[in-house]
Order: C-alpha cells, then structure tokens, then sequence
C-alpha cells in the first residue's frame, strides 16, 4: 500500500504546484521542474530514475502549458 501511495502523494502535490508563476515560460518552467522531480521519485521505485525524470518533465510542461492557457482564458466557451 505504501508503495502506491507514495507516488500518488508525490503527483498530487505536483499538479497543485504546477501551476506557479505568473508567465508563460514561468509557469511552463515551473511545471517541468516539478514534474521532473515527481518522474525521478516515481521512476526511482522502478529502479529508472532517468527515464522517469524525462517523463514527467514532459508532462509537467504539459501542465504548465494547460494551466497557462486556462488562466489567459482560452479555454472559456
């Protein structure tokens, strides 16, 4: 149980955080170093913390690109 939890705990504190700055290039920089530190904490259970680190650093861009968008609107009907 502690072993799914932990990376869980990890992601949701991650995505909570992505999202800081005020910028584009601030919050997409933000995103990706918090995703690259939850992939390498993740990964590092799998014995690949490399590979995880470049996983979630391409998904926390992704968020922080998402959310950046959000904030500026562009998602509103």
């Amino acid at each position: 149980m502690k072993i799914i939890l932990l990376p869980l705990l990890a992601v949701a504190i991650a995505t909570t955080v992505v999202g800081c700055g005020t910028t584009t290039g601030s919050r997409v920089a933000s995103g990706t170093a918090m995703g690259a530190a939850t992939g390498a904490i993740i990964g590092s259970f799998g014995a690949d913390a490399g590979k995880g680190a470049l996983i979630g650093a391409g998904v926390g861009a992704l968020g922080g690109v998402l959310y950046d968008e959000h904030q500026r609107g562009s998602f509103n009907k």
